[in-house]
């Protein structure tokens, strides 16, 4: 330990000042539950323990000191203490996923992130009614859902929305032929292409 490590310890006015620095931004496993404490706050709730009680069935598996210094910064900091921004990423996977397969943490952050930007709201709304579109094979509905560019392939699409069949297997027959160009670099003749294709 360094002369400047020592005085920097004993320069401390405050526990909290031990932690910053190299492990401030490492992610923790309150992360994921930040933004349900977020919103519980913003509704009055201070309470740790009861809060720490609230996020265990969610799945919490950390200990309610880490909760209970989480609020603590809420309390004393000057500035508000908020959860960090969830990844564009993230966002979309939890919107393109189907409701019941979120975990509960997962809607409730959706719930809170919906609440909070209407434009997403309506996104959400927006795929998850082309999604039951799609499942339920009600192509009829899809003219409310054109838009320019796609009119003039209606009747196809409309077609993959409601017949059992699809291009799928042709698909995937191209992209393995596409594959196998790509391995030769695309300096493979046609006949060579032609007998890995048949051989393969």
């Amino acid at each position: 330990m360094t002369y400047r490590t020592v005085k920097q310890l004993a320069d401390v006015q405050i526990p909290e000042e031990l932690f910053t620095g190299q492990w401030q931004n490492r992610p923790s496993v309150l992360d994921e539950y930040k933004t349900y404490l977020d919103d519980r706050w913003a509704e009055g709730r201070s309470n740790a323990w009861k809060l720490w009680e609230e996020i265990v069935p969610l799945g919490y598996r950390g200990s309610y000191q880490r909760v209970r210094a989480y609020l603590q910064e809420k309390r004393t900091s000057p500035r508000t203490v908020t959860a960090r921004a969830p990844s564009p990423r993230s966002v979309a996977g939890r919107i393109l996923r189907r409701p019941e397969n979120l975990t509960e943490i997962e809607q409730l952050r959706l719930k809170a992130i919906r609440a909070h930007c209407p434009e997403l709201d309506a996104l959400t709304r927006h795929v998850r009614s082309f999604a039951i579109m799609l499942a339920d094979r009600k192509g009829e509905c899809l003219p409310e859902w054109l838009v320019a560019g796609i009119d003039r392939d209606r009747d196809a699409v409309i077609a993959g929305l409601t017949l059992p069949w699809n291009s799928g297997v042709v698909e995937e027959h191209v992209n393995r032929i596409k594959m196998l160009k790509r391995q030769m670099f695309g300096r493979a003749g046609f006949d060579l292409l032609r007998k890995r294709v048949l051989l393969a």
